[in-house]
């Protein structure tokens, strides 16, 4: 009995011993870079069971520890750091409970440039829009990750995942230089490791965060996500990196294992769940009431995306330093902001100010979605409206899209039908403190396609004519070119389809012009024409613009630099119409001859 007893309390001892070691499973960010004087006090937060009671310290030169934040949780820590004096190297991070200690090594890097040096899109830019998972699998061994949570690939259904990825994108740049386009904008890349629902909808949109700092496997690597961005660049091809602050997906660690009561608006969700109204007007409505405003920026996006508390400084230090690490880490062009105006526009200005201070030649587009010029004005940096300053370089011009959707249903007539309508948006833009800096289109992944489900050539061609010629950011939506049409009626994948001949096994490669029909072969050359003119074109990217209100139902804009001229010339009628040239003679400046441009 005696010597039952003393193994018995032998392994309890063993037990106890094991059980008070210093767990420390991973820190973000996973690394940093020194001489980033805007984030002076840089935050590591350190994930592991029972860490959030140890002491930490280092004797790296050049490195102090400013505070260290202990949580609600006690699984996760704060250490703030001062890394302004530090040089690049390895850092170590000594974490100590009792008598236990264990020592983490942490790399400091040097950044490849300045912040300064690095410049972001402009309207030089066309923006080419597409989703990873939906345009080209170049590598199906990623299909199917062992250890993540539940889901299939499956093509023919259009809510689950379809393994599209990096490398598909990455084997296809010279696609998009042949088609004149000079930027890629996909969706987020980011882990999203949430099952499959039961009703068969997955996550492949990459809305549901649950590593900030990984890209999802099933896409590739952060390895290949930078590989793709230096070869972007190498053939004049820049890279915007979607991102989302407003939330997270409902299977990130925080959610969990919350880091402290207040790292989440509504947290409280099982009993008090809060879904958002979806209207974003409260945000800068002056007679706002409290319920509606709390909704908009306090309630859920849905039940599966957790909404962050951005008044949470530590939440909103997180989220800053993880922008900037993308930056240094795979030389991102640009950021666009999803669901911006649901997030707390303090704290947004804020993340905004920071990064315009540490790369201010960068850009940074943010999703307002609201139909109206005024609304979407009083967002972009240097606001004319008296509202508290944004810092956002660029918006979403919504309206434009708006407008341009109505308007091919409709004939234009002498007031407010058809192409007035377009007209009568764009006279707005004495609203915009910088209307070049405005991201206009005609189509995205949250709307239907232009075609909706018919092939209206003509009206594609005008559409898309007015978008590359007016004083705008124009931005693209993949498969436009070769006719890709669908509506969201049923579901949103429905204007989310694969990209003909990205996948193994394509009947059809829409990637050359030997795979592509003549319709499409048609659209493809006309719309490549128009965009390699476009290309280092200063009438229209710098130029002055006139729009001529639509007389007869013809609508004019036209464009002058130097002496150069540009006219686009929309007939919003289905009937053939005459325009008198003498009504345009102050954009014809003289000219008695012109040539069609594509």
């Amino acid at each position: 009995m005696k010597k039952f007893l003393l193994i018995l309390a032998v392994a309890t001892g063993l037990l106890s011993a094991q059980a008070a070691k210093v767990n420390v499973d991973r820190i973000e960010p996973t690394d940093w870079y020194v001489g980033i004087n805007s984030i002076p006090s840089v935050q590591l937060m350190v994930y592991g069971n029972g860490i959030g009671s140890a002491e930490v310290t280092t004797e790296y030169p050049g490195v102090k520890i400013d505070s260290v934040v202990r949580l609600d949780s006690p699984n996760y820590l704060l250490v703030y750091i001062d890394t302004r004096s530090a040089q690049p190297g390895t850092m170590e991070l000594k974490f100590q409970q009792g008598r236990n200690k264990k020592v983490m090594k942490y790399q400091l890097k040097a950044r490849e440039k300045r912040g300064s040096e690095r410049h972001g899109f402009t309207n030089a830019d066309v923006l080419y829009m597409l989703m990873p998972d939906r345009f080209a699998d170049g590598n199906p061994s990623n299909n199917q990750i062992e250890g993540m949570e539940a889901y299939k690939n499956d093509r023919s259904k259009p809510s689950l995942r379809h393994g599209g990825d990096i490398e598909g994108i990455r084997q296809h740049l010279d696609y998009f230089t042949q088609l004149g386009v000079t930027a890629l904008w996909f969706t987020p890349v980011l882990e999203n490791n949430s099952p499959d629902s039961h009703n068969g909808f997955s996550t492949y949109h990459g809305y549901a965060t649950t590593n900030y700092y990984q890209v999802d496997p099933r896409f590739g690597s952060n390895e290949e996500y930078r590989r793709l961005c230096d070869e972007a660049h190498s053939r004049g091809l820049k890279v915007v990196m979607d991102m989302i602050f407003n939330h997270c997906g409902d299977y990130h660690p925080w959610l969990k294992d919350m880091p402290s009561h207040d790292w989440f608006n509504q947290p409280d969700y099982k009993n008090n769940y809060l879904q958002t109204s979806y209207k974003l007007t409260p945000v800068m409505d002056p007679y706002a009431s409290e319920i509606d405003l709390k909704e908009t920026v306090e309630g859920w996006f849905v039940p599966s995306m957790p909404d962050l508390n951005h008044h949470n400084v530590h939440v909103m230090n997180y989220l800053i330093q993880n922008s900037v690490w993308w930056i240094e880490t795979v030389g991102i062009d640009g950021i666009r902001m999803d669901t911006y105006p649901y997030a707390y526009a303090d704290a947004m200005a804020r993340w905004m100010k920071t990064l315009n201070n540490e790369y201010p030649n960068f850009n940074v587009v943010g999703e307002t979605w609201v139909e109206n010029p005024a609304y979407t004005a009083a967002w972009q940096k240097g606001n004319k409206m008296g509202k508290p300053e944004s810092y956002l370089p660029t918006v979403m011009d919504f309206s434009f899209y708006e407008k341009v959707d109505s308007a091919k249903h409709e004939e234009t007539d002498g007031w407010w039908r058809g192409y007035n309508r377009v007209y009568n948006s764009l006279c707005h833009d004495y609203l915009y403190p910088n209307p070049s800096s405005v991201m206009a289109f005609i189509e995205n992944h949250d709307t239907d396609r232009f075609l909706r489900n018919g092939q209206d050539v003509p009206a594609l061609k005008q559409a898309l004519a007015l978008l590359l010629t007016i004083k705008r950011i124009p931005q693209l939506y993949y498969g436009t070119e070769v006719l890709m049409n669908g509506t969201k009626e049923v579901t949103d994948g429905n204007v989310r389809k694969d990209f003909p001949g990205g996948f193994p096994g394509d009947s059809q490669n829409a990637f050359t012009a030997e795979g592509r029909t003549p319709a499409q072969n048609d659209m493809f050359n006309w719309l490549s024409a128009l965009l390699h003119w476009r290309q280092g074109n200063d009438v229209i990217t710098k130029g002055k613009m006139t729009q001529f209100i639509p007389y007869n139902g013809i609508y004019v804009i036209a464009r002058e630099y130097k002496g150069r001229h540009a006219m686009t010339i929309i007939n919003g009628t289905t009937e053939h119409r005459w325009m008198k040239l003498d009504r345009y003679n102050e954009a014809l400046d003289g000219a008695t001859m012109a040539r069609d441009v594509p």
